[in-house]
């Protein structure tokens, strides 16, 4: 979470988690292949044609290896890490108690639901550890953007998939944060930036569905410029009236209208009504 705030813990602090999102030490190909067999329970072989042991990336719920499909298809197969579900639980065990305590205590705090905050957090983690909830929110969000060359989500491989394992097609691209590697590849980082944002007003303000995990781990840019999205563990909803908001807010602020930005703020609910505009 905290990996892609800059704006909160400074660059240097940032830099050093973004670690978090695909370069941690990977656990062992054995123990990836135990948890496939025993997912599916069969063996590998019947699986997949062949399973590459070295992992492509590693991060810190899950990390993916390359596999073959018996007809030819190149796939890439995430699966969990070992033990992650009660590293988890004890983190979340921690939060809670710490958030109960602010509330008791700091009763100034109490506006900010820390306790609710903390909920929030489990439930979004009980969804990402669950790797169905992730290959239905791709299937939802590819289908949203069926037909649109500029935005690509990997389908899904629905007979390889399951809670601890998810298989979809293999992607290929140049990192997002590789700067130096996207102007080798002749690509524009403004036309970049253009097209990843465009991709994401339209899944926040047309569809309400929106990949909430978008830091540079997860993305990809291919040979054709087009963005390519992978990890779909955790997704946001938004409702008609929230969009509404949300757009008046940042039309205020792209036009300079900073009095509309704060009404917006009240009219949305998100500060009390006993506060002032100015």
């Amino acid at each position: 979470v905290l990996s892609v705030r800059v704006d909160l813990i400074g660059e240097e602090m940032a830099a050093d988690l973004s670690m978090l999102q695909d370069r941690l030490p990977p656990f062992t190909g054995a123990e990836a292949i135990e948890t496939i067999e025993a997912e599916f329970n069969k063996p590998l072989e019947e699986i997949f044609a062949t399973f590459d042991p070295e992992p492509v990336a590693a991060a810190s719920i899950a990390q993916v290896h390359r596999a073959l499909t018996e007809d030819g298809a190149e796939v890439a197969v995430k699966v969990l890490r070992p033990g992650v579900d009660a590293a988890f639980q004890r983190d979340l065990d921690l939060l809670r108690w710490l958030a109960a305590l602010v509330e008791r205590n700091q009763p100034a705090l109490q506006r900010l639901k820390p306790v609710e905050v903390v909920e929030t957090l489990a439930d979004t983690v009980a969804m990402e550890l669950d790797l169905r909830m992730e290959a239905a929110a791709a299937d939802e969000l590819r289908g949203n953007f069926d037909g649109d060359p500029d935005f690509i989500v990997p389908a899904v491989d629905w007979t390889r998939t399951a809670r601890r394992v998810l298989t979809t097609d293999w992607i290929e691209g140049v990192q997002l944060h590789d700067r130096e590697a996207l102007e080798s590849h002749g690509h524009d980082p403004e036309a970049v930036v253009a097209s990843l944002a465009r991709a994401f007003f339209l899944q926040v303000f047309r569809d309400g569905f929106f990949h909430a995990d978008l830091h540079p781990g997860n993305l990809f840019i291919a040979e054709n410029g087009a963005v390519i999205a992978v990890d779909f563990g955790i997704m946001g909803r938004l409702d008609k009236k929230t969009r509404q908001y949300l757009a008046e807010m940042l039309l205020g602020f792209l036009t300079g209208d900073y009095h509309r930005v704060a009404e917006m703020h009240f009219r949305a609910g998100y500060v009390p009504a006993d506060q002032s505009v100015d």
